[in-house]
């Protein structure tokens, strides 16, 4: 049996998939879409039980933000990044966790993550300023994670560098509204978010290799539940390549819509084409593949913390390969049945498109470049231990 917030998603996909185009048009989530997935409960899944949340297995949220994406691209994309915040948020100071989730347990939290600003230490706390891009759904959230780099007196970053994960107010940081202006996940509203001088006390920061290591972070919090003792590169590129997969799945759905009845211009119906029925059942295969691998990996590694198991980085390194290698698996069965529906396929009123562009912009992300990941997985398969950059968002 699925979780019963995949199965409100399913319920209610179709009334998501209405509202895309809004979302698209509006470049950030329509106020029906936000209020469908908060009903739905998809935010709180990996929100812990004390703060109204389900602390649910990671497949389950994978497969709902999977639900999610195969209705809409863009309201996807902000389930699977921001529906992995609460996860992290399970992790620090119950001071903060009351803050944010105490009259409301549906409040939404943004980020990015990325250490595009510099916290300097003071008394209490530190001094934040920077420029961050791409805060996916910031525009309904109350609350933000930023990464940043500890700060020297003088604001230059410290060296060697070290980085902390900050939690803000939205009082405490400007959303640059005309700054997200892109050819697809364009109702995601990633916009660019500002800060120019917050204080940020000491308990609303973590130390984001404290997190990445999966149990240093847990056991400080005092969590015992399973899956607050999974490292963040594991968790966080969960939701992102969730949405992807999800995506690819809404595009194959919309082009066995589009071609059930379509006659080419040659006067062939699709259904007589053994070419493009071929090119159907092929990525219907390469998607499928895709999902069983993304939801094979997060729970081999839930297996192993669940058994009180280390999480070795060899573990860490075989589900990061994987989940770069399946979303781009996805989107390259996307292109292939894109390519064999037909120039009508490019229209606007129809939604292939529009799962096609949402597809690619979604590997655009920085999770999904296999560059460096397969570098190191193929070094730690042959048992030479990565260093350096080699171990970066592993």
């Amino acid at each position: 049996m699925s979780h019963k917030v995949v199965q409100r998603v399913e319920e209610l996909a179709a009334q998501l998939a209405a509202h895309a185009d809004e979302t698209e048009r509006a470049g950030k989530l329509s106020e029906k879409s936000v209020e469908l997935v908060r009903d739905a409960g998809v935010m709180r899944m990996l929100q812990p039980t004390d703060f109204g949340g389900y602390a649910a297995h990671p497949r389950d949220f994978a497969e709902a933000v999977m639900a999610v994406a195969a209705a809409c691209g863009s309201t996807g994309w902000v389930c699977g990044v921001g529906g992995v915040h609460p996860w992290e948020m399970a992790l620090m100071d119950r001071r903060l966790q009351e803050e944010v989730w105490g009259q409301d347990p549906d409040t939404w939290i943004a980020s990015p993550y990325a250490p595009q600003g510099v916290a300097t230490p003071i008394d209490g706390g530190y001094i934040l300023r920077g420029r961050w891009s791409f805060s996916s759904g910031t525009d309904h959230c109350d609350w933000i994670f930023l990464g940043a780099m500890i700060g020297n007196p003088d604001g230059t970053p410290m060296m060697p560098p070290r980085t902390l994960h900050v939690v803000l107010p939205r009082a405490d940081y400007t959303i640059v509204d005309d700054s997200w202006d892109v050819i697809g996940l364009c109702g995601t509203g990633s916009k660019d978010v500002m800060v120019d001088g917050a204080f940020i006390p000491e308990y609303r920061t973590i130390d984001s290799e404290e997190v990445a290591s999966g149990t240093i972070a847990a056991d400080r919090a005092g969590r015992t539940e399973t899956v607050y003792r999974l490292p963040f590169w594991a968790m966080f590129p969960l939701g992102i390549t969730a949405a992807v997969i999800g995506i690819a799945e809404g595009a194959l759905a919309a082009h066995l819509d589009y071609q059930r009845n379509r006659i080419t211009a040659m006067g062939t119906a699709i259904k007589d084409d053994p070419y493009v029925l071929y090119a159907i059942s092929e990525a219907a295969s390469e998607i499928a593949a895709s999902r069983s691998q993304l939801l094979d990996g997060i729970s081999r590694l839930y297996d192993l913390a669940d058994a009180g198991k280390p999480i070795a980085f060899e573990d860490r390194s075989v589900v990061r390969r994987n989940q770069v290698r399946c979303a781009w698996r996805a989107v390259s069965a996307v292109d292939e049945i894109f390519a064999r529906s037909g120039g009508n396929a490019v229209r606007k009123n129809n939604a292939l498109q529009r799962f096609w562009r949402d597809a690619h912009v979604g590997l655009q992300h920085a999770i999904h470049i296999p560059g460096s990941i397969y570098h190191s997985d193929a070094l730690t398969s042959m048992g030479v231990e990565p260093q350096g950059m080699l171990r970066a968002l592993i």
